[in-house]
């Protein structure tokens, strides 16, 4: 049936079956492109909370000025509700199908479409988690079956992923993603497994962040500053996961899991937990943070903060990472020595995220009183973070002493434990790795990995083009050192990474 799939410029009436938050806005969305569209529910009821929730949505936009009124209803003109699905769908060009998520429910579905659809109708289904091979192997015609899954809110949302099944042929993957561009959208393209892009790669690192959290490597504060602020993204990964939902986060891991095995997936404990005790995020008021109140509760604020030392020991490097520290510290009127004495308050070392401070600290002489530091920077060699480092063995107060400081010279500061890593690269450098396996598997491209990421979750760059700047060498070293730490398989370099951090290979041009 390949060659019977209908073309882009076919598609004039598109009929979406589920009119839930996704359903309402994809109809929406292919509505305003000009096309016809038949939105069908299950019931009467269902369908007039569906069309309530398009009609809120297009008020919004003549409110906020993106909208004519007449243009308001002339796309309401081609939206025709119908609660019968084979009428609804025997002139369908498309058909796209965005209802709840059990296959039970999509089988008894796509066995009505085969029977009512034309033989070149193309059937998309916007699933986030389930098998779409499964779904297109119970049909007459699984050539035609692909994934089409947009994301939430569906008219504003610029990424789409387009999935194909061993079985879905060129012709419908090819229609689908030209058909999101003349929607406005920009299409990836990713094969049948679970996660697909966004999820795929999300999902480990927000559970990873939760592992850190529960092993005490920072505070929940600290970690989501660390992907901020650190790594430049617009939402720190315990706060995106309360966003998201534990429960559905959770559920999501279990899909992944069950795919891929390995810990990368395997939910963290802590994660199971706030699930069990319903705490689930903002929807329940309460998950990492607490919403109760007007804005996000945060730790208790250090009534007692700690004073600047009035003596620093830099132990200077050969890179001369600290030289700017120097400066910094002797303009604030503190004295700096390259080796402590009696009078010294604290010590700082440069931090390497491939080794331990530690180390560092106990050559010193003065192992309680030295805080590693390291700086990341935005690209342009000026630090927007500056990560203090804790081995177990410094003293209380010199913590709260160096972050007495970080802020007295103007340093926006994280405190991590000494653990390789440490805050940010331990968040973002298995996400690397994952994102490698992703294209060392012919999953994805590296452009649609980079493009699914930053439309998809707000990355101001890919995840490979991150892994770049940061260099495949430095990140495959520091991946190793999580591993030898941790024994943890996960943090192992797949094969690719490891062999283009050998050749200087760079995975974008």
């Amino acid at each position: 049936m390949t060659s019977n799939v209908i073309k882009p410029a076919g598609i004039r009436e598109v009929t979406v079956i589920g009119l839930g938050l996704m359903g309402s806005g994809i109809a929406e969305l292919v509505a305003r492109s000009g096309r016809r569209v038949v939105a069908i529910e299950i019931n009467q009821e269902f369908l007039d909370q569906g069309m309530a929730r398009l009609r809120t949505s297009l008020d919004k936009a003549v409110t906020r000025g993106k909208l004519a009124d007449t243009e308001r209803e002339e796309i309401l003109a081609r939206i025709r509700p119908s609660a019968d699905i084979a009428a609804g769908v025997a002139n369908a060009d498309l058909v796209i199908e965005a209802i709840p998520e059990r296959m039970d429910l999509k089988r008894t579905l796509y066995a009505e479409l085969d029977a009512a659809c034309r033989a070149d109708t193309i059937l998309a289904t916007n699933t986030s988690s389930l098998s779409i091979t499964e779904i297109a192997g119970g049909t007459q015609y699984p050539a035609r079956v692909a994934g089409l899954h947009f994301f939430n809110p569906a008219p504003v949302m610029k990424l789409v992923e387009v999935i194909s099944t061993v079985l879905t042929s060129p012709e419908t993957s090819e229609t689908l993603a030209l058909l999101a561009r003349d929607l406005g959208k920009t299409p990836v393209q990713v094969s049948d497994r679970a996660g697909f892009i966004v999820n795929a790669l999300l999902l480990p690192y927000l559970n990873h962040a939760v592992r850190l959290l529960e092993t005490a490597q920072a505070t929940r504060e600290d970690i989501d500053t660390a992907a901020t602020v650190g790594l430049g993204l617009p939402m720190g990964p315990l706060t995106l996961l309360d966003l998201i939902g534990l429960d559905t986060s959770l559920a999501v891991l279990e899909v992944l899991q069950a795919e891929f095995g390995g810990t990368r997936y395997m939910p963290a404990p802590l994660l199971r937990k706030l699930c069990d005790a319903r705490l689930f995020g903002r929807k329940s008021g309460r998950g990492f943070y607490d919403y109760r109140h007007s804005t996000p509760a945060a730790a208790a604020e250090d009534h007692h903060p700690a004073s600047v030392p009035a003596e620093v020991a830099l132990i200077r490097d050969s890179d001369g990472l600290l030289d700017e520290l120097a400066s910094q510290i002797t303009a604030a009127g503190i004295s700096v020595v390259p080796q402590p004495s009696a009078r010294t308050g604290l010590v700082i070392v440069a931090a390497d995220p491939k080794h331990r401070v530690l180390d560092a600290a106990l050559a010193a002489g003065h192992p309680a009183d030295v805080v590693g530091i390291r700086f990341i920077d935005a690209g342009d060699g000026k630090p927007r973070l500056a990560q203090l480092v804790l081995p177990d063995v410094t003293a209380a107060g010199t913590a709260a002493e160096a972050r007495a400081l970080a802020a007295k010279v103007g340093l926006h500061a994280v405190i991590s434990r000494d653990r390789p890593g440490f805050l940010t690269e331990a968040l973002s450098y298995a996400q690397f790795n994952d994102a490698v396996r992703m294209f060392q598997d012919g999953y994805a491209s590296p452009s649609d990995i980079d493009t699914a990421m930053m439309l998809g979750c707000g990355y101001p760059r890919g995840p490979l083009q991150m892994l770049d700047d940061a260099g495949p060498a430095n990140v495959v070293d520091v991946l190793d050192a999580m591993h030898a730490a941790t024994g943890d398989p996960a943090f192992t370099p797949v094969p690719l990474l490891a062999e283009y951090a050998t050749a200087g290979t760079r995975f974008r041009s």
